[in-house]
């Protein structure tokens, strides 16, 4: 694989699994704030479609003709971290999949060296290469696939990529709560202030 196809190839990994973090919930479980900020996984996936769907169309002149009222200029701050009741999970599921599909569709067009201009960059780093974007838009998505993974935690107490995953280390639940039990017990011995019980 040259540099390229290993970019691209991180970044269709972290799309497919970012968008697995809705499997087996209802709406209202994709859409609720788990955060204080309103942090929720529907919007996550909203808001990463809607941005690759810019660094890899506007960015390198290519059009998209997605209507995006949410980036709009007249839109309310953070539109598009969540999502409205009229609009659905399978909208913003079809959003996700059309910006897979143009972002490809330029990646597969241009050289790691083409040049392209992030409008609503700071004019001294607007000048960017495909390569630039997509190391961008693996680490964007990375990150917002981060905050998915805590958020499903917190709704059903499924974590990583679920059973069997290799990158968590198999335990029963009562090993689980043992587990968080010796690091609360570590973090209350650390602190020199006693601090208040933390939710179960």
């Amino acid at each position: 694989m040259n540099e390229k196809e290993i970019l691209h190839r991180y970044l269709r990994l972290r799309r497919t699994e970012l968008l697995a973090k809705l499997d087996g919930l209802d709406e209202y479980n994709v859409r609720r704030p788990l955060t204080p900020t309103g942090t929720n996984l529907l919007g996550l996936i909203k808001h990463v479609a809607s941005v690759e769907i810019g660094y890899f169309g506007e960015v390198f002149g290519r059009p998209h003709g997605q209507p995006l009222p949410w980036l709009e200029n007249d839109a309310e701050p953070d539109a598009d971290l969540w999502v409205t009741p009229d609009e659905t999970r399978d909208q913003i599921v079809a959003l996700h999949r059309t910006a897979a599909a143009l972002s490809d569709a330029t990646i597969d067009a241009l050289p790691l060296d083409a040049e392209g201009a992030v409008p609503w960059w700071p004019a001294e780093r607007r000048r960017v290469t495909l390569q630039q974007i997509l190391v961008h838009m693996c680490v964007e998505t990375a990150q917002h696939l981060g905050h998915a993974d805590i958020l499903r935690e917190l709704i059903d107490g499924t974590a990583g990529k679920g059973p069997g995953d290799p990158n968590l280390t198999p335990r029963t639940a009562e090993d689980w709560a043992a587990h968080r039990a010796r690091i609360e017990a570590a973090a209350r011995a650390a602190s020199p202030v006693s601090r208040p019980a933390s939710p179960q």
